[in-house]
């Protein structure tokens, strides 16, 4: 018989704390608005609450909000808004519980904005769009943006997160010099007389953003490959707000989150929107989202059980163990009154953005594109890591695959084939 030394008890709160865990996750209850000042019609929003997800015999929820921006047009703006949530759901694994659903999330957000975009060019249609993209399941919020249009959130306890990319040529010295290794050109306008004006651009096509979805009149170096950011957040919520530049470009996080606090999201999505035309004028199309992510409701706290006699076996389970051990249990199931990042990547490059560590890549098949989910006969695909002198552990023929029509976009996207003449754009 093994002494009661050789074996650390877990105390009893940890295991409630553990079988309540295991039978149901928290979902925070999520209260959106939204308002928006009107120039040029261009600005359009997806606010979706308590999408459901099967998820073995019953099913989970979440929600997403997007934020279009539409330049030269609003046809890009439009489409992104109906195909985009399909088109990342489609790049995702059936039958994923909640972690590996999560897990698997930015992946297919970055195979469902660069076909998104595939398809749109398509259309020979001129406009494009920025996007910045959030998905909120359980306590995670998931982050997609290509543009200027940004994210905030504000945690509960006062602490402002950056939750997305500016793609500003202006501001970006890694997009500059990424697009003029592709081929392009970063320069103003020329004023004549050598006089430069305006913010930077990329030539051809006049664009001040490096990436964005549509935009067939500039270069296909301008990508519509995303910054993804993921974190958690704790269970005391906090307050995310979405805009688009013409908020920003006005006023700070700072000044969005404090001239709207105590406001309902409706109320303060209206309020951000009118401080900033007010400081600068109706110049452009003007939108906000304000998302409330509020505690979720908690069950009554256990009451302790009755104190009996410090003898016998209880005593032995429940005696305060040496080396702390019991704290150790404790500390591992404590939630964190912070916001935990999970996952940050900006790279455009397609080989970095789609290849995938195990477990995660078992969740993804091998003979599917990895960016259109076309079913491709062995041998058919082309190796995302096809052509990477610098891999060492990747192979050209180690998954995942292309199609040849997926191949030709990201190679003209990574400046390894030449682009369409895309001459004759000045878009902002």
């Amino acid at each position: 018989m093994s002494s009661r030394g050789e074996h650390q008890t877990i105390p009893l709160s940890v295991l409630l704390k553990r079988e309540l865990a295991s039978e149901k996750i928290e979902n925070p209850e999520i209260v959106h608005g939204q308002a928006s000042h009107s120039k040029k019609g261009e600005d359009f929003t997806l606010l979706k609450a308590e999408c459901q997800r099967a998820i073995g015999d019953g099913f989970t929820t979440f929600s997403v909000y997007g934020l279009f921006d539409g330049h030269n047009g609003s046809a890009a703006a439009i489409y992104t808004k109906e195909n985009l949530l399909n088109n990342v759901l489609s790049a995702m694994p059936a039958d994923l519980n909640r972690d590996e659903w999560i897990a698997a999330l930015p992946r297919a957000l970055v195979a469902g904005f660069v076909k998104t975009d595939k398809d749109f060019q398509q259309k020979a249609k001129t406009s494009g769009t920025t996007v910045t993209f959030v998905i909120i399941e359980g306590l995670v919020i998931t982050v997609a943006s290509v543009g200027d249009s940004r994210c905030i959130f504000e945690s509960a306890e006062g602490v402002i997160y950056y939750l997305s990319a500016d793609h500003r040529l202006d501001c970006n010295e890694e997009e500059r010099e990424r697009i003029t290794a592709c081929g392009g050109e970063v320069g103003r306008l020329n004023a004549g007389g050598g006089a430069e004006i305006g913010p930077l651009r990329c030539w051809p096509g006049g664009l001040c953003l490096s990436r964005s979805i549509g935009d067939m009149d500039v270069g296909e170096f301008i990508v519509p490959v995303p910054y993804v950011k993921q974190v958690k957040f704790s269970t005391a919520g906090g307050r995310m707000i979405i805009s688009s530049d013409g908020v920003w470009d006005v006023l700070s996080a700072e000044e969005a989150l404090d001239c709207c606090r105590g406001m309902s999201p409706d109320a303060a999505a209206a309020q951000i929107v009118k401080e900033a035309v007010q400081s600068k004028g109706l110049r452009d199309d003007t939108t906000c989202i304000v998302v409330d992510i509020l505690p979720p409701e908690k069950p009554a706290a256990p009451l302790p059980p009755p104190k009996k006699p410090g003898k016998g076996m209880f005593k032995g389970m429940f005696r305060r163990k040496n080396c702390g051990s019991s704290s150790h249990y404790k500390e591992e199931y404590i939630e964190p009154d912070m916001v935990e990042e999970l996952f940050e990547e900006g790279s455009a490059m397609l080989s970095e953005r789609l290849a995938t560590k195990y477990p995660l890549c078992n969740m993804f098949k091998l003979f599917m594109c990895a960016i259109c989910q076309l079913e491709m006969k062995p041998g058919e695909g082309v190796s995302i890591h096809a052509g990477i002198s610098n891999s060492v552990k990747l192979r050209p023929w180690d998954g995942p695959f292309l199609c040849s029509s997926c191949q030709v976009k990201r190679e003209a996207m990574e400046g390894k084939r030449p682009s369409r003449n895309r001459h004759g754009s000045d878009s902002d």
